[in-house]
């Protein structure tokens, strides 16, 4: 959560582990070597170059995602291709499914997929290079939205590192908040000797009033819930030409990924988290939010509803980090990270000056 890059958690793709995983993936080719490995921490993952073109190979813990966890995903992403929306191609392993398991790994494989990866050495939370592509990339959000429609899958399951849509929808969200620690034995471990109870009621009275019963309004959609930059390929004319990293997508609704996708690129979460007086980008915010209503149009009382679901968006998530660094990692100090400096942070950098206005300047730039 700072800008200094962290070491990867999980040990990397050796060339002959992938030419071993390859093998089981009929469509893949012969395995001729290694292009780039991916930095990112969740999960392990490279570009395989075979006899047949290049192939994103993704490995994760099996207690982080199994085969019929990635079947959830694939499946969504499968509707969405359907509709019409560029996401990765899924090779089917030789027994048809799309992915395979070896010892305590879960390897899933992709075709490389069109568009260039502009924001590949950009880490999250970090800005659009420019408003034309926050625009795109509101449009295409729009347009995955769109294309998620008729996906009839129920939420997902308790996964660790999955967004979820059960908390801020609720009447008393304090309850959902005990209900969700409850089904999540590490992270109800992690919070015992915490008043945490007392600080998830701060935050729901200061931010959240009303916000239930502005929600039930909303469609239930299953959506991205991860849309940053570095999850999306473009083309030369600068339009978004794939949309990748489903890993969190679920069912929550649309409102809520838009939020989630502000939250994500308009506010310098990595420079405030280390001192930095750094201003949220408005204009990015407003072009990314103009962006989506040119395909999508919003009424004044969602516009209102995405605001006010802004601050505290990320709850869930941050929760799911916090069990993910408590439990499967046993990383009490990334834990208190994703807590303190993530869940209760975030939230309350909306609760001061600068998110006040931030808040401010969206209004009055889609509501005045």
């Amino acid at each position: 959560m700072g800008t200094a890059w962290e070491a990867p958690t999980w040990p990397a793709i050796t060339a002959g582990e992938a030419a071993a995983i390859l093998d089981a993936f009929p469509d893949a080719g012969t395995f001729a070597g290694l292009r780039w490995h991916s930095p990112r921490p969740f999960s392990a993952a490279v570009l395989a170059q075979t006899d047949r073109g290049e192939f994103f190979l993704k490995r994760h813990h099996r207690r982080l995602r199994t085969r019929q966890a990635l079947a959830e995903e694939h499946a969504f992403m499968a509707h969405l291709r359907g509709a019409g929306l560029g996401v990765p191609d899924v090779m089917p392993a030789r027994d048809g499914s799309g992915a395979v398991t070896r010892g305590e790994w879960s390897y899933e494989l992709h075709r490389r997929s069109e568009g260039d990866d502009l924001y590949r050495d950009r880490q999250s939370w970090t800005p659009f290079l420019c408003a034309g592509h926050a625009r795109e990339a509101g449009a295409a959000l729009a347009r995955l939205h769109l294309a998620a429609r008729g996906f009839a899958a129920p939420e997902r399951g308790g996964h660790p590192l999955v967004a979820s849509f059960t908390i801020l929808p609720a009447r008393d969200p304090l309850l959902a908040a005990e209900a969700y620690v409850r089904a999540r034995p590490a992270l109800g471990a992690y919070l015992a000797d915490r008043p945490w109870q007392a600080e998830l009621a701060r935050l729901f009275a200061a931010l959240g009033s009303g916000l239930a019963d502005r929600l039930e309004h909303e469609p239930l959609l299953w959506t991205h819930n991860d849309w940053h930059p570095s999850n999306l390929l473009w083309s030369q004319q600068g339009m978004v030409s794939t949309v990748f990293d489903f890993g969190l997508a679920t069912q929550t609704c649309a409102l809520h990924d838009l939020a989630t996708a502000i939250e994500r690129t308009a506010i310098p979460w990595l420079d405030i988290a280390e001192g930095r007086d750094s201003p949220a980008d408005v204009r990015a915010a407003l072009a990314l939010l103009s962006g989506y209503r040119a395909v999508l149009p919003l009424s004044q009382g969602q516009l209102v509803t995405l605001l006010r679901l802004l601050p505290l968006v990320h709850i869930e998530f941050a929760l799911s980090e916090v069990d993910y660094f408590a439990g499967i990692l046993g990383d009490h100090a990334q834990a208190d990270l994703a807590w303190q400096g993530y869940l209760i942070d975030h939230a309350d950098w909306f609760l001061s000056a600068a998110g006040q206005a931030f808040l401010g300047a969206l209004e009055q730039g889609h509501l005045a």
